[in-house]
């Protein structure tokens, strides 16, 4: 029986061509996103789901889906997929997070001319009968400083673009190396000196708890007078009411903007200043984008339902089904060992060197790199997925080196990943026990031992009496319970290591006064 697909969004006809041309049946109801009570009656009868935006996939929806194996979303974004609960039902979700770079990249260049010559309000005051030639006074992009925040695929797009132009670039980016920014032609700087230097701002950043509101108040406050503001990546990242405040000060000569923080955005703090560009997050749209994302994610499922072949799967590694009962223990311990390392990096990534010992060695170790990638970004960049993972290090100039060793101490198989970065190195090892569970053995050289958990409290410091009483009394004084305690040191008396499982999220003034302690040099939330 061929397999069954429902496009339930608008998608390019030339996807249902392919699906056809693969023996695959396809259902088009392009209007049945915006109908989940239907979409939920119907969805156990398909093996496949075609999305772009509108379709919203819940648990609700996913409990229905007795027959889905995959969910595939034409586009980058897949924050209207319930991950978790997808696979927790074994359903693979993938995307097409290269498909309409150009698009957008051509976009956030059509809104900054847009902006430095007031095109948009010039319009609608010739066509209302009015010449007002001495209103609309722009300013020249060339020798302009355009700072760009995030230079990833997109980001360097228009970096591009912009040079083209006669532009200078500056970029932000903590996962951008030296090299890479050489090579693409911008000055790599820190946000604080593109703040400061920039004429113009442009945001493609995906949106993670660190760049939530990366133009915050106080950023914009620290920016140049007169700046001109494009965001085209995603809503949240400036914070609409800081910026509304700035373009009555003046202080901000002009925005445009993409995106929203509430979308659809039929009203806006930012709807109706003079010197404010609003478009529907058209980002993407584009015949060319609209056909390149169609036809990507028609051959990937078609791939998946009829051959078993994965690619850019949001939430499993490009494995075959022999291979998966021995790589799923060393696969999550990866991506945990490498969310460990990109929650403790800060600055620039120079080199990232997986060490593979025992008889870890002898698997698919491309998977498990992939695996440790993807867990090493997604901190800053949350669309990484396995797939995308190592083209996204690529592309930030990140050097990759894979280590295959025999066995030289008391595991197995071991695990580590090492991180050389601008502000120094960092390195975290684990191992698989035989209950298939990972644990972080060793951080920065000292013994831990400790199964990884979903919220945690990493700390080093000097080892002096009285520290674990503080911390641990601390804690207890916040109501913060402690489920797991690990200790290690280097020394007696020397450097000192705690890593502590705690249930629930840890407030920001714990944090505040866990550093506050004596003898504390480092202290982190860590989240897995």
């Amino acid at each position: 029986m061929a397999p069954r697909v429902l496009i339930s969004d608008a998608l390019s006809p030339a996807a249902l061509a392919i699906f056809k041309e693969r023996g695959v049946e396809v259902d088009f109801q392009p209007a049945l996103g915006k109908n989940k009570e239907k979409l939920a009656a119907i969805i156990g009868d398909y093996d496949g789901l075609a999305i772009r935006s509108a379709t919203k996939v819940t648990p609700a929806i996913l409990a229905n889906a007795k027959n889905l194996k995959v969910v595939g979303r034409a586009g980058i974004g897949v924050d209207n997929v319930d991950i978790p609960a997808a696979t927790a039902r074994g359903i693979i979700v993938m995307n097409t997070p290269f498909g309409n770079s150009i698009t957008t990249a051509e976009h956030a260049i059509s809104l900054m001319l847009a902006l430095a010559r007031e095109i948009p309000a010039a319009d609608a005051s010739t066509q209302a009968g009015k010449w007002e030639k001495n209103r609309f006074m722009g300013v020249e992009i060339t020798g302009k400083i355009l700072g760009v925040i995030g230079c990833g695929n997109i980001g360097a797009i228009v970096a591009d673009r912009a040079l083209g132009l006669k532009m200078r670039v500056i970029a932000f980016d903590p996962f951008l190396s030296a090299e890479r920014a050489k090579n693409i032609g911008v000055e790599k700087v820190e946000l604080a000196d593109l703040l400061s230097r920039a004429d113009f701002i442009t945001l493609h950043t995906p949106m993670t708890p660190q760049t939530k509101n990366i133009l915050s108040a106080e950023n914009i406050a620290k920016t140049k007078k007169g700046v001109r503001i494009i965001n085209c990546a995603r809503g949240g990242l400036v914070d609409e009411a800081a910026l509304r405040a700035a373009l009555d000060s003046g202080h901000v000569a002009g925005a445009a903007f993409d995106v929203f923080v509430e979308e659809p955005a039929t009203s806006n703090v930012l709807f109706g200043h003079p010197n404010m560009i609003c478009t529907p997050h058209l980002g993407a749209s584009t015949n060319e984008a609209q056909e390149n994302v169609a036809l990507q994610v028609a051959e990937q499922m078609a791939d998946y339902l009829t051959r078993g072949a994965i690619s850019n799967a949001i939430n499993f590694p490009s494995i075959t089904a022999e291979e998966a009962p021995k790589l799923k223990p060393f696969i999550a311990l990866a991506e945990r060992l490498g969310s460990f390392a990109g929650q403790m990096t800060d600055t620039g990534v120079k080199k990232l060197t997986i060490v593979y010992e025992g008889h870890v060695g002898d698997l698919k170790i491309k998977a498990l790199t992939a695996s440790a990638l993807a867990g090493f970004l997604r901190p800053m960049l949350s669309d990484v997925n396995v797939v995308s993972a190592p083209a996204v290090a690529r592309e930030r100039g990140i050097v990759i080196d894979e280590t295959v060793r025999a066995a030289e101490g008391d595991y197995d198989s071991l695990v580590t990943i090492e991180v050389e970065s601008e502000s120094g190195a960092f390195s975290v090892s684990g191992a698989v026990f035989n209950d298939g569970k990972p644990r972080v053995v060793e951080i920065g050289g000292i013994r831990a031992e400790a199964e990884f958990a979903p919220s945690m409290i990493y700390v080093s410091n000097a080892d002096k009496p009285g520290f674990i009483g503080r911390f641990a009394g601390l804690l207890g004084d916040a109501g913060v319970n402690i489920a797991t305690f690990a200790l290690g040191r280097d020394a007696e008396g020397g450097s000192a290591i705690a890593l502590v499982a705690v249930d629930g999220d840890v407030p920001e003034k714990v944090f505040a006064g866990i550093s506050a302690l004596p003898g504390v040099k480092q202290t982190r939330a860590l989240k897995f």
